[in-house]
């Protein structure tokens, strides 16, 4: 897990600081946006397979429907893929969004020719609401939806020919 983490984080970081050198606020801000929507999405996965019933894609899997099999796997991993997608890539989007968070703060206060905290306190206000209330909202349709959840993604994984 280590070596994944700190691989991952540095893909991420990288892919962060390409997008963010030369980039206006624009760019910046969906670059953030990016960056906690997908520790969204991940926190969801990872709360999904650990919540959905494995009988409906018994039958996926016996019918040879596409992501029937990569839906078992998922499912008979669940809590290797729970550390991986809620630990692993949630814990780096959130200090991935935290460093470009603190790019934007800089390049606010450059432009506005000043050093006030607000700036860097509405930032971080903003950035928490959003992650906290965005995993808080995926958790709960996670939960209320999970087979539709890790069937979503065991179609991207079949797609990709991966987990097979």
């Amino acid at each position: 897990m280590f070596l994944i983490s700190v691989s991952l984080s540095a893909v991420l970081s990288f892919l962060s600081s390409t997008a963010l050198t030369g980039a206006g606020y624009a760019v910046a801000f969906l670059v953030l946006a990016l960056f906690i929507a997908l520790g969204i999405v991940f926190d969801m996965v990872g709360v999904a397979v650990t919540a959905a019933d494995p009988r409906p894609f018994h039958s996926m899997a016996a019918h040879k429907e596409k992501g029937g099999r990569e839906a078992i796997r998922l499912l008979a991993s669940a809590n290797r893929v729970s550390s991986f997608c809620n630990d692993v890539v949630g814990d780096i989007c959130g200090i991935v969004s935290g460093s470009t968070a603190a790019v934007i703060v800089t390049r606010l206060e450059q432009s506005f020719n000043t050093t006030s905290v607000l700036i860097s306190i509405a930032i971080t206000a903003l950035i928490s609401g959003l992650t906290i209330g965005g995993k808080a909202l995926g958790k709960t349709a996670a939960i209320g939806d999970s087979t539709a959840v890790v069937y979503r993604v065991a179609k991207i994984l079949h797609a990709l020919h991966l987990f097979r």
